[in-house]
């Protein structure tokens, strides 16, 4: 549930201290993914997690340390998605339907989170930079692995068509959800692309191996 002003613990609640960093990493998410990095307040996160400011620094020693925690969660969620997609079926026409799937629900329902990781203000920033690109580095290795695997190609190979599958994945989710006109539904444009992914990597059949 999302932290408002209504819904945030009164100022001097006390809660465990894990419970209490998830709330100001949730509240911090809100802020951010509404303001972007440059804009968002060390003062509009505390006010939003209904906490002192000296409570949160207390927890993170500065906004960009608050930042890049959540940037770390927000990376681990779409590489276990990519992940568990992949250990899901030994089909391989539903695995390319799955990993596709699961960048679409990423994008679609992680309250924004996918926009820390693929829209960030702060790529110049290389512990940004480097996580963001771990993100899609961590996806395709999954993806070829699987491809290597099946396929009997050769490492590099694989990663080429991994890191191809990735990004159609990602970019297209993205359109998806800013194309303001489309009548498209989730499913039906997860699936379009899906069908598309596996018209392409279908041409790499499973070796006997």
């Amino acid at each position: 549930m999302s932290t408002t002003p209504e819904t945030a613990p009164k100022r001097g609640s006390r809660l465990p201290r894990l419970a209490r960093r998830a709330q100001l990493l949730e509240a911090a998410q809100e802020v951010f993914v509404a303001n972007g990095y440059h804009a968002a307040a060390m003062d509009d996160i505390a006010d939003r997690a209904g906490v002192s400011k000296p409570v949160l620094y207390q927890h993170f020693p500065g906004k960009l340390e608050l930042y890049l925690a959540l940037l770390d969660t927000s990376c681990e969620a779409i590489v276990a998605s990519v992940r568990d997609a992949l250990r899901s079926t030994e089909d391989n026409k539903e695995r390319v339907g799955a990993t596709i799937h699961a960048f679409y629900e990423y994008v679609a329902n992680a309250q924004g989170a996918f926009r820390l990781v693929f829209e960030s203000d702060l790529t110049n920033e290389p512990a940004v930079r480097e996580r963001v690109d771990r993100v899609t580095h961590a996806c395709a290795e999954a993806c070829s692995e699987v491809i290597s695997a099946d396929a009997g190609l050769s490492k590099e190979q694989s990663m080429v068509l991994a890191v191809s599958l990735v990004g159609m994945a990602q970019v297209s989710a993205r359109y998806w959800l800013s194309s303001e006109n489309s009548s498209l539904e989730q499913q039906q444009a997860a699936d379009l692309v899906a069908s598309l992914a596996w018209r392409g990597i279908r041409g790499f059949p499973r070796t006997e191996s």
